[in-house]
């Protein structure tokens, strides 16, 4: 029997597997589940869902947060920013199983977008971080930096993998999105995504 692709940009039905990250019945679950057939195949524990008010990230306001040790999102988001939102905060749990050998080389295609002076990002997440940096935080790895890279490749996964193809927040470059479309793909592969 030939076996069935999973390719991460191949619309299908949700594998099995991913959908025990999104257990209850709530609202924000029903809604994700929903996201499943255009994510690559997550693994792990289950994430729950909940809906939060005031939420900040220390600084300003944010529409959700991923509570990485608790294994929750927390949302205070619109519904039409639902699906966007949702699949940034999935992707901080896919960051912090990365592994430094593959956050180091998302680092290294963003060092290239600094050298050459692209402007803009795939959401308000990254690109004020990404507008406060200074050449000293790229060169040092200063946290400000790596907050950066983290919210980069989260607010990537997002334009790619929500279903949002057009939004106000996608100020990056088309040269620059088609070089992080190849790089998600070669790193998504045909394997699943531990979260």
């Amino acid at each position: 029997m030939p076996r069935r692709s999973r390719k991460w940009n191949n619309r299908r039905s949700a594998p099995a597997g991913s959908a025990r990250f999104v257990p209850s019945r709530s609202p924000y679950a029903v809604r994700a589940r929903a996201l499943l057939p255009g994510l690559p195949v997550l693994t792990g524990k289950a994430i729950r869902l909940f809906r939060a008010r005031a939420l900040r990230d220390g600084r300003r306001p944010v529409h959700a947060g991923a509570f990485l040790r608790e294994r929750a999102i927390g949302f205070n988001c619109h519904p039409g920013e639902f699906a966007r939102i949702c699949v940034h905060e999935l992707f901080h749990f896919v960051w912090w199983r990365l592994g430094n050998t593959r956050r180091r080389a998302y680092e290294n295609l963003l060092n290239e977008e600094f050298r050459t002076g692209a402007p803009g990002e795939l959401g308000w997440s990254a690109e004020w971080r990404k507008l406060e940096l200074t050449g000293a935080d790229i060169k040092s790895r200063s946290r400000s930096w790596r907050e950066y890279c983290c919210e980069s490749f989260c607010d990537t996964a997002a334009w790619l993998f929500s279903g949002v193809k057009n939004h106000e927040e996608y100020t990056l470059p088309s040269s620059c999105r088609k070089v992080r479309r190849l790089w998600f793909a070669r790193f998504a592969g045909d394997g699943a995504l531990p979260i």
